[in-house]
């Protein structure tokens, strides 16, 4: 039974105004377009709301990913805490902030993730990654 502790933030510029981004979170339509690859997607998007995401891993793994927003500043802030299961079996509970900065006609998004991995059902290289990926996904959303 291990524990490991990990924290990262990305940092990516869009060329959209902070409402535009924001709209793309909290929009459950749209988070649905960028955030899913695959699977069902439900989206609460209030403070004390909910978020939840089951998909099926590249091995057909059942991965479910259940969020509650804690707050919510429009076109500023966002923050939610989250936890992942694989199979069953808790595999990552986090604590994510995004932050959204106004830059001329664009917005700087600055997302933090402060992750507890569990018994090594998950890498903090694999996380980063994947989070990654959305942002990128987010950006096609965007339009940009």
């Amino acid at each position: 039974m291990t524990v490991l502790h990990s924290t990262f933030s990305l940092e990516r510029s869009y060329p959209v105004p902070p409402e535009r981004v924001f709209a793309a979170w909290a929009d459950p339509a749209a988070k649905a377009r960028w955030f899913v690859t695959n699977g069902t997607h439900e989206l609460d998007f209030r403070v004390g709301g909910r978020e939840a995401l089951h998909a099926s891993g590249p091995d057909g793994t059942a991965l479910i990913f259940v969020a509650t927003y804690h707050d919510i500043v429009p076109e500023r802030r966002i923050v939610y805490s989250g936890a992942l299961s694989g199979g069953g079996t808790l595999a990552t509970v986090s604590v994510t902030t995004i932050e959204l900065v106004g830059e001329g006609d664009g917005t700087r998004l600055i997302l933090t993730e402060q992750d507890t991995f569990l018994d090594g059902a998950e890498e903090p290289a694999w996380r980063e990654q994947g989070t990654g990926d959305q942002l990128a996904r987010l950006a096609k959303e965007l339009g940009s």
